[in-house]
């Protein structure tokens, strides 16, 4: 948990449920996964998901439906109230952030930019 608040970061139903499948996928040492930003696209910031094979210094872990997201100490500021979901369609499948601080996205949905 995040201060006195909710959770930094909270995964609908089908994000929990291909978080567990890349786990199983993944390697036996994987804990969950990690979420950052990096500085890149034209609105500025990305979303990064990774594997998370061990819990970093001033992490924030989330633990909702059954598995573990580690949150970049650099990117809880940006993430703050978000909800992570899980999207497939005919032709991709990725990982979607709802996220109430975003003030701009670029047009292909590739990055974000917060004030």
């Amino acid at each position: 948990m995040f201060g006195s608040g909710g959770p930094v970061l909270t995964l609908t139903d089908n994000a929990a449920k291909r978080v567990r499948q890349l786990m199983d996928q993944g390697d036996k040492d994987v804990l969950g996964l990690r979420v950052g930003v990096s500085s890149k696209g034209c609105s500025g910031l990305s979303y990064v998901v990774e594997y998370a094979m061990e819990q970093k210094k001033f992490e924030e872990v989330v633990e909702d439906k059954g598995v573990k997201i580690f949150i970049d100490p650099a990117a809880i500021m940006f993430l703050i109230g978000s909800e992570m979901d899980f999207v497939e369609d005919k032709l991709e499948s990725r990982f979607t952030f709802s996220n109430p601080n975003e003030t701009a996205r670029c047009g292909c949905g590739e990055s974000f930019s917060v004030q």
